[in-house]
């Protein structure tokens, strides 16, 4: 209210009276409080009086006396007395003026008698009753929030429990219960809304102080002047001496109360500051270095200056706007004393003392830091400042430099360098103090500046002199100079108060952080480099086993943060072309490529690497600073001179204000804009500090212990995985030993009992009594029979089926009797159960069903329990509940039936349900596809706890009385994983714990790459038999499965970690599952992004790591060696730094106009080499290589990195010799020498420690001396002979000379060994390895060979369309074109012909290679491939096409899709192709996904014979292609009704349920409809298209031509679409006005709307002169004259129409016939005109039909319904011959002219014939196809043609009962995959017995019957 009344209106005087006692009694209550209590109840007094006064003295001035007795009593004049508030008002003004006065007067009142004695009572801070807890129980929620606790439930159920006692005796009512909710819950709301108001008051208390500060500061920075440089100084001060902070509150309200004041007087208008400004002259030019324009702008010249200005005053339009920034910091100021002591009287009212700590939450310490997430982010609440305080100074401090960038902060930066390279924390905190006060110093002197010196002094600054040393105002603003033209923008100087804020924060941090209470509570700050030196153990927990959120998040924040702060120094770098940034690349790469070995590495060498990169770091942020000055001030000279050094160093002023960027834009030297500022280098500042903060944490430790465990087990993973090979391999290969030896002994016994059965029935044959004729006859034809075929031929084989092949089947059978656990219900099992019952019901089984899994849980718990000897009852009381529970169902069913709203809810709960359902398949299914991958990770993972844990040999974990010791596990453990130097990974292998089998609870959990991440175990493998156990060959080879199945105890950590994950939600567990796949396939992730990376560069630079991905790592066997992906990883650094290199502008081709002039050519070098200057160069890049490192961090993490050696060992010949497996033995015996390691090393470590040594050098050594000592020879006889050539004759020269050439060819012979040996060892260097890898491809040892086919060929096809529907991406000139339009004109694109023959044929001969299984022939063509494909889509298509392959979208999908099939391919020749290809690959699983697509395949158009050609030609059989093609036939038939069965044993159907209606009617309904629509459908399809969904095709061309005779046209005209006007509304209802009263003629009008009609105004002159020869002139006239024949008179019309708009004619015509007879009165005239006898117009009747109807049709005719007559309703017309001179004067040209007769010149127009044209409508184009054929052609085409496909389903069903309504098929498709067997075995006479078999099953119905029984 004082605000109100004192800036409401006008300011004046009594107004600014009210002001200064409002501010008077805040400064009492700000200063003492104790006397502003005293002297309140005064002060209202003192208010109401003053109030009442202005009252009475505004009211009174208004009499009419009153203004003159004022005047004379106070000698003021009209105007003064006006600024005290003494003036005359009109009645309403004055209403006005007095309303708030006397409404403050009533508040004042009222508050002074009813509410002061209260308030004071309220306000008491020396008697505060304190609380009672008995009465409310919102007391000990406010101190359990001031306790850090939670709600105190107790003490609400205790009065509820009150209540309702008292209320037990009557019955409440609904809306009672509703009642008593209601108030429960605003209790509730209550006691919340107090813990929120506590909360926010302690919040207040600690921070209130720093909210004040920074307001105030900012309020002054908002207006620099001196009265507020005293409010800087006070906070400045008082920011780091916290004992002056009381004072400066003081002070600082006083002296704002002080300034409001003077604001507000300084607003009366008596104060004029016209009167004593001072106006400043202008100088001369050559006593300033300052601009015209600058000069005029300048404080100094621009206005008169008022000296008030630089105090802090100014003439404003409000006061109230003006002050409200003061006024809110005088607000702060007091609501910071209220906090206080609203504190202090909510301690005393508790009975309670402040907390020793100012923290928020008091009970949230160190001690319980890592007991939980929220108990963490309380301590971070606490005490975040505590322990980050430092970092975040820094921070602070580099935001200082970003926001301002001049001279001025590089002192900044030089401090931040000295307090870095202190590195200590105890050395920091010495000289920190003195850091605080140059903040402090520094800070004022800032704000000086930018007050200045007055400017009424009108004295310029020495720098705007005009001396020799020019500086201008950049320069000015750089250096951070006073000046009245660029004046220092003072709100920069917010940050350097954020900064001195912070930093007096932790020098108050540094003082409290030896105290004993802080380090007990909020823990040490210690920055020690060796944390654990002098500490017996590590006081944090270890966190690797997640056992809660907590740990998640120090696993991310510990293990990872290192990771993502390399990618954030690689952004840094990237997104910034500069010299500084090829420093962040290169020092990202090297902690990227060392980065692991210096996790591992001691604290001290760690750190002094990480110190270095963050030393980089700041000196970048400096260097960047102080480049600014030629980036901003002289950026000019620096584009015209040195861009170069614009370009290297990303010149760009970050800071507006110094130039307008438009002006320097049309430079040829572009500003790197976007590439310029330090905002990423503060980021990775911040990161760079944070992981700093990370290494020297205690937490860390774990991580190191848990890396160097890692690194222990190096080989660990790679015998896991060679394990689950080898099993995988032996299970395959015995089942197809076991089949095929099972078919062999199947087909020996049918042999056995054949011969039998023909020896039995010979016997029968001879003892039969026989006449001789009939026994001579049989002889006879015996040896007429075998004449020709001594043996058995294949004929008589495959028709040699008899019943005796199948009576030993029932001998076969193995009946299993082991007891399978029923699936889990699926989503669409419960979805088709709730369909076929109800929902409820369904509900009901599916809880029925959880409740009988939790019951089967709890017994398996409860027996386990009993064995430990520790069952309780709690088990038997949840049976009974459960019973309960069943037994209450059946009654809430019967208690009524439900309504609508029950029906709704149980719908929804369906559909939540069937959804989590659908989440819980999802989640199994990516569990299954994952199970060795986590299998793997956990057993791996818990080896490393032992390892991280150091158990020994003797140590002993137990459980119970009956847990195995140690001792007992090492005597199951391989010896070959015992060595030196892992002596734990032996131990491991059976101490791995897991309660899979012991704790139920723990059952569908398995840990992943976090360590102990979930997978969801529906369906646990069962425990092996005791004498599998025994088994020592299994032990040696074991997989991660079979170990875990073989745990026998646990860990307590590891047990706590299981249950975490197992009682995680269902999201989580499939993000969980989800990063399982990720992780599992990394290297599949890998490759995709190195191929999408090649997609979107498409550069002769990124396509090497494609082309060694297809031909190298997806080939290497069995998995990329290191060292691939270490060439991989260095490829793609270098390649980033090379790319990086070019990115600078500097380079010619990187310039504006190269780019442009090149911006769409493909072979453009830059581009095609990929080193072309782009804005996202690298993005891909840096994809790839976080790929890159993520999947060689989880290859060392599972032992997969540093492994190369074979999949089996080879030291094994006994294991060798039982199986009957040859070693693998090496192709030549020089590569033995590529082995790092003896494989008998490897396997019997114990028994040679210490191996043969390597050769000595010893020969090497002697072949060099002997190559010296020859030459030395060489040498000595050299110089012996010289000296015998001194003396010698001439022919001893001779010699000499023929010495000297031997010599020589001696010298060149041995360099020419030396070059030949060095060029052989280099073949043999690069050969060898090549011809090794190649071998070990083809020769595997061990191949888990698989089929992926037919993802190759689905690849195939998809490719293949693709060149069918986007070929016009192949060509130049094709983008145009349509394919169906080319081959509809029979034209074929040769681009698009080529290509679909080699898609073609690449299909064939994979089909090829696939049957002979020849993996060298498959080798060969992917190599071929890999490089004709990347030759052709990269080099060959973008000079095809004149298009980048970047922006070929098409040729982009159809790369990456054959991509896929190189992978697939690869895949294919590395596991080698199966030994048994049995049927269709659609046939595998018989479900309803494969039955559609196998149905599918065999629509396709000759797809299914061309399969079976192609297979019969390619694979080795007796058969016949038509034999063949019946055992297909069969197969896919069987292969039909065997998923029909599954579907019906999957989805069963109760017995006697009838159809329900939904079904009856949907299904059976729709097929009526189609049925009806199919007979209709002719009538309906033509009746729509003339109606409804045909268009109006106006005519676009209207032809009228006029002929006599057979002689030249005497008219022709044409008009076109603007003389072809359509009808209005108006015209038609004119037309049905003139025809109403014709019946007729109305039937025929309304057919039409006014949209089909047209009007064609045609021009009476005929468009063509008249060009006839005399010769025939004479002729017509001579015919008209004489002629005794009729002579014809034609018109005829012509209507073209669009076919683009639809219809299929697009000519309409007819021709109208006047037969003039001989003498008649038309001809005579017309010869007349022509001789030129008669001039005047020649009159025919009945000549011009107006009304004409346009049908689909050629012809159009008149419309007869509109003339009465018929023909004589046509109109006569006017023919007049007109004459002419022609333009260029040649002679007389002659031309017709046609008029309408009669016509009146009222009408007008009768120079045109008006034709109005009724267009019937045609069929859109879409439709065109089937309207065209008309109604017949439609029932015969397409009706007749559907109806006999229909018939065909519902005729002769009863033909095909025999073979399509079989119970079970199991048995014929056994038989029809045993011949497919034999015959990839090679057993061929297998093959055709077999075929035989199933030929005499068809022919014999009850063999058939028989063999398809269910069975029992």
């Amino acid at each position: 209210m004082f605000i109100m009344v004192s800036f409401a209106g006008k300011l004046v005087g009594y107004k600014i009276v009210y002001m200064v006692l409002f501010l008077v009694c805040l400064c009492v209550y700000q200063v003492y409080y104790s006397l502003w209590r005293r002297l309140l109840k005064a002060f209202w007094w003192l208010v109401v009086a003053y109030t009442m006064l202005v009252l009475i003295t505004i009211y009174t001035f208004q009499f009419e006396d009153f203004p003159g007795y004022w005047k004379n009593f106070t000698g003021f004049t009209e105007q003064q007395l006006a600024d005290i508030g003494l003036e005359t008002f009109k009645l309403s003004e004055l209403f006005s003026s007095i309303l708030i006065p006397g409404f403050f007067l009533l508040a004042c009142i009222l508050q002074l008698h009813y509410f002061h004695r209260r308030f004071m009572k309220i306000t008491d801070l020396e008697h505060v009753a304190p609380i009672r807890k008995k009465k409310s129980v919102q007391n000990t929620v406010v101190l359990g929030v001031v306790d850090g606790l939670g709600l105190n439930e107790e003490n609400v159920e205790t009065d509820m429990d009150d209540d309702e006692s008292e209320d037990g005796v009557m019955m409440p009512t609904k809306w009672g219960l509703v009642m008593d909710r209601l108030v429960v819950l605003f209790r509730k709301f209550l006691e919340i809304l107090t813990q929120v108001q506590v909360f926010l008051w302690r919040v207040l208390e600690l921070h209130i102080l720093k909210m004040v500060a920074f307001f105030t500061v900012w309020v002054a920075l908002g207006e620099p002047s001196v009265m507020n440089l005293v409010l800087v100084v006070l906070w400045a001060f008082s920011m780091p001496y916290s004992r002056f902070r009381h004072m400066a509150s003081c002070l600082s309200t006083i002296w704002v109360c002080i300034i409001i004041v003077c604001k507000m007087l300084y607003q009366l208008s008596i104060v004029n500051p016209s009167e004593y400004s001072s106006n400043c002259t202008e100088p001369y030019t050559n006593e300033t270095n300052m601009k015209e324009n600058e000069i005029h702008n300048s404080t100094l010249y621009k206005e008169p200056v008022d000296p008030a200005n630089w105090f802090g005053f100014r003439k404003d339009t409000t006061a109230l706007g003006y002050s409200k920034n003061h006024l809110l910091v005088l607000m702060l100021l007091v609501f910071e004393a209220t906090v206080y002591r609203h504190q202090l009287h909510h301690y005393k009212q508790h009975q309670c003392s402040p907390p020793p700590i100012p923290a928020i939450f008091p009970k949230a310490c160190r001690d319980n830091l890592d007991q939980g997430l929220l108990g963490c982010i309380k301590y971070l609440l606490n005490y975040f400042f505590y322990k980050f305080g430092l970092e975040i100074c820094f921070l602070m401090t580099v935001n200082v430099i970003g926001q301002r960038m001049n001279f001025l902060v590089i002192i900044h930066g030089c401090w931040l360098v000295v307090i870095l390279t202190r590195r200590r924390r105890s050395a920091i905190a010495k000289i920190w103090p003195k850091y605080c006060l140059f903040l402090v110093l520094f800070m004022i002197y800032q704000y000086i500046l930018c007050v200045g010196i007055p400017p009424a002094l009108c004295i310029d600054y020495p720098w705007r002199w005009n001396t020799p040393v020019t500086i201008n105002s950049a320069l000015i603003k750089w250096i951070y100079l006073p000046d009245f033209y660029t004046i220092p923008n003072s709100k920069n100087l917010i940050a350097d108060f954020l900064l001195l804020m912070c930093a007096s924060q932790q020098w108050k941090v540094f003082e409290d952080e030896k105290i004993e209470e802080w380090m007990v509570l909020a823990g040490e700050n210690t920055d020690n480099p060796d944390p654990m030196e002098g500490r017996p153990f590590n006081p944090a927990p270890n966190f690797i086993n997640c056992r809660c959120y907590l740990d998640m998040t120090k696993v991310l924040v510990f293990r990872y943060m290192f990771w993502l702060v390399l990618s954030v120094v690689f952004v840094t770098g990237a997104t910034r072309i500069s010299i500084f940034g090829l420093g962040y690349l290169l020092a990202c790469f090297y902690f990227l490529l060392f980065g692991t070995q210096m996790l591992t590495r001691p604290s001290k060498s760690r750190l002094v690497l990480w110190d270095c990169l963050i030393m980089y770091n700041v000196c970048v942020i400096i260097s960047k600073n102080m480049l600014s000055i030629l980036a901003c001030v002289f950026v000019e000279q620096m584009q015209a001179n040195f861009c170069w050094v614009i370009q290297l160093f990303s010149l760009v002023c970050t800071v507006k204000g110094y130039y307008d960027p438009k002006d320097m834009s049309g430079q040829d030297c572009v500003l790197p804009v976007e590439e310029a500022g330090i905002i990423w280098d503060s980021i990775c500042f911040f990161f760079l500090l944070l992981q700093r903060r990370v290494f020297l944490s205690f937490y860390f430790l774990h991580v190191m212990a848990d890396l160097r465990a890692s690194a222990l087990q190096a080989s660990r993973g790679f015998e896991l995985f060679r394990a689950s090979i080898v099993k995988s391999m032996r299970f395959h290969q015995q089942a197809e030993q076991k089949s095929l030896t099972q078919l062999k002994r199947s087909m020996e016994r049918i042999r056995a009992k054949q011969e039998k059965y023909k020896t039995g029935r010979r016997n029968s044959k001879h003892k039969e009594e026989e006449s001789p004729d009939e026994e001579e006859d049989k002889k006879a034809s015996k040896q007429e029979k075998k004449w020709w075929r001594p043996w058995v031929d294949h004929a008589t084989v495959l028709h040699s089926g008899e019943y005796y092949l199948f009576e030993s089947d029932s001998e076969e059978e193995e009946v299993s009797a082991e007891d399978h656990k029923p699936p889990k219900q699926s989503a669409s099992q419960l979805a088709y159960q709730a369909w076929v019952t109800s929902i409820k019901s369904a509900l009901r089984d599916r809880q029925q069903r959880q409740r009988e899994l939790q019951r089967l849980a709890r017994e398996r718990e409860r027996h386990i329990l009993r064995e430990n000897n520790s069952q309780t009852s709690a088990d038997d009381g949840e049976d009974v509940e459960d019973m309960m529970q069943e037994e209450e169902e059946p009654e809430e069913e019967s208690s009524g039936r439900s309504d609508i709203v029950q029906r709704i809810l149980d719908i929804l709960k369906f559909l939540w349900v069937l959804f989590l359902a659908m989440v819980d398949g999802v989640t199994q299914w990516l569990n299954l596809l994952t199970k060795q991958y986590v299998d793997t990770s956990t057993v791996l993972c818990n080896q490393r706890y032992f390892i991280t844990h150091n158990i020994n040999q003797d140590d002993q974990i137990s459980q119970g009385s009956e847990s195995p010791t140690m001792e007992t596990c090492l005597d199951e453990l391989d010896t070959d994983n015992i060595n030196s130097n892992f002596v734990a990974s032996g131990v491991e292998q059976e101490e791995v714990t897991d309660t899979e089998r012991t704790t139920p609870q723990t059952a569908e959990y398995s840990s992943t790459t976090l360590c102990s991440e979930p997978t969801l175990e529906l369906e646990p493998e069962p425990e092996p038999e005791p004498e599998a156990r025994t088994d020592h060959h299994s032990r040696l080879h074991r997989t991660a499965s079979e170990i875990l199945n073989d745990r026998q105890f646990f860990v307590e950590e590891l047990v706590q970690s299981q249950q975490f994950y197992s009682s995680q939600n269902r999201a989580l567990k499939l993000l969980f599952a989800l990063y399982n796949l990720l992780a599992a396939h990394s290297e599949l992730v890998c490759y995709f992004i190195i191929v999408l990376n090649n997609v979107v560069t498409a550069s002769a630079i990124s396509l090497v790591l494609p082309i060694l991905v297809f031909l190298w790592a997806m080939l290497a066997v069995p998995r990329p060696t290191k060292k691939f992906w270490m060439t991989a990883i260095v490829y793609t650094e270098v390649m980033v730094i090379v790319k990086y290199l070019f990115q600078f502008g500097f380079f010619p081709w990187n310039s504006s106009y190269e780019t442009k002039l090149n911006e769409d050519k493909p072979f453009f070098p830059p581009r095609i080499l990929g080193l072309e200057k782009t804005d996202n160069y690298i993005r891909y890049d840096l994809l790839q290589l976080l790929a890159l490192f993520f999947h060689r961090s989880l290859l060392q993490r599972y032992g997969l990195w540093d492994q190369e050696g074979p999949l089996e060992e080879k030291a094994q010949p006994s294991a060798g010799a039982a199986e009957g497996e040859d070693p693998h033995i090496s192709p030549n015996p020089s590569l033995t020498a590529l082995v790092d390691v003896d494989p008998d090393q490897e396997e019997k470590p114990g028994s040679e420690k210490n191996p043969s040594p390597p050769p000595t050098p010893d020969t090497t050594s002697l072949k060099e001396e002997a190559e010296k000592a020859e030459g030395g020879v060489l040498r000595f006889r050299k110089k012996k002979q010289r000296n015998k050539d001194a003396k010698a004759t001439k022919e001893s020269k001779k010699k000499l000379r023929e010495k000297r050439k031997e010599a020589a060819r001696k010298k060149l012979k041995a360099a020419g060994e030396k070059i030949k040996h060095l060029f052989i060892s280099v073949v043999r260097n690069v050969y060898m390895p090549v011809y090794g890898f190649f071998y070990d491809i083809l020769h595997a040892e061990y191949r888990a060979t698989t089929d992926v086919y037919a993802l190759m060929f689905l690849t195939d096809v998809v490719d293949f369309i693709i060149i069918v529907f986007g070929f016009w991406a192949f060509g130049k000139h094709s983008a145009a074109a349509d394919i169906a339009s080319s081959l509809s004109e029979d034209q074929v694109p040769e681009a698009f012909l080529v290509m679909l023959l080699i898609q073609f044929s690449t299909m064939i001969i994979d089909r090829a290679l696939y049957l002979r299984k020849t993996v060298l022939g498959k080798l060969i063509f992917q190599i071929i491939l890999v490089f004709g494909i990347h030759l052709w889509m990269f080099f060959i298509l973008p000079a095809v096409t004149e298009r980048m392959f970047s922006q070929n979208s098409v040729a982009q999908i159809w790369y990456f899709v054959k991509c896929i099939y190189f992978a697939l391919s690869a895949y294919q020749i590395r596991c080698g192709y199966p030994t048994r290809i049995l049927g269709n690959f659609l046939t595998k699983k018989y479900n309803h996904l494969n039955l559609f697509l196998f149905q599918g395949f065999r629509l396709v158009p000759f797809l299914v014979e061309l399969r079976a050609v192609m297979d019969w030609v390619w694979t080795d059989t007796t058969l016949s292609l038509s034999n063949w093609m019946c055992v297909e036939d069969i197969y896919a038939n069987i292969f039909i009704i065997k998923c029909s069965r599954e579907t019906e044993k999957k989805y069963p159907q109760p017995k006697g349920q009838k159809k329900k209606k939904i079904v009856k009617y949907g299904m059976g309904g729709l097929i009526i409809v189609f049925l009806i629509c199919i007979i209709w459908f002719p009538l309906l399809f033509i009746s729509l298209v003339r109606s409804v969904v045909g268009v109006v095709n106006h005519p676009v061309d209207v032809t009228v031509t006029v002929k006599l005779g057979g002689y030249e046209p005497l008219f022709t005209m044409s008009v076109q679409q603007q003389s072809i006007q359509p009808y209005t509304e108006q015209d038609y209802e004119h037309l049905t006005d003139q025809f109403g009263m014709n019946a007729v003629a109305m039937q025929f009008i309304t057919l039409y709307s006014y949209e089909d009609i047209v009007t064609a105004n045609i021009e009476g002159s005929s468009g063509s002169v008249w060009r006839i020869s005399p010769p025939s002139r004479q002729e017509v006239i001579k015919e008209l004259l004489s002629s005794p024949m009729d002579m014809t008179l034609r018109l005829s019309w012509d209507f073209q129409r669009d076919l683009g708009k639809g219809g299929t004619v697009e000519h309409t015509m007819d021709t109208y016939s006047i037969n003039l007879k001989p003498g008649d009165p038309v001809r005579a005239e017309l010869a007349s005109l022509l001789v030129g006898n008669h001039s005047e117009p020649v009159r025919v009747p009945h000549m011009f039909p107006n009304f004409i109807r346009a049908p689909n049709g050629a012809e159009a005719k008149p419309v007869s319904q509109l003339y009465e007559g018929d023909k004589d309703g046509y109109k006569d017309v006017n023919l007049t011959l007109s004459k002419g001179r022609s333009m260029n004067g040649s002679g007389i040209v002659e031309w017709w002219d046609i008029r309408i007769a009669d016509c009146g010149p009222s009408t007008g127009g009768c120079g045109v014939l008006p034709m109005v044209i009724f267009n019937d409508k045609v069929s859109p184009p879409s439709l065109g196809f089937l309207a065209g054929y008309g109604i017949m052609g439609l029932y015969v085409s397409v009706v007749l043609v559907i109806g006999k496909f229909v018939r065909g389903f519902f005729s002769e069903i009863s033909h095909s009962i025999m073979f399509e309504e079989l119970p079970s098929v199991d048995r014929i498709l056994k038989l029809c995959q045993d011949i497919f067997l034999v015959r990839e075995t090679g057993e061929l006479e297998l093959e055709e017995e077999l075929y035989s078999k199933l030929i005499f099953l068809y022919r014999s119905p009850e063999t058939m019957i028989k063999w398809t029984r269910e069975k029992d």
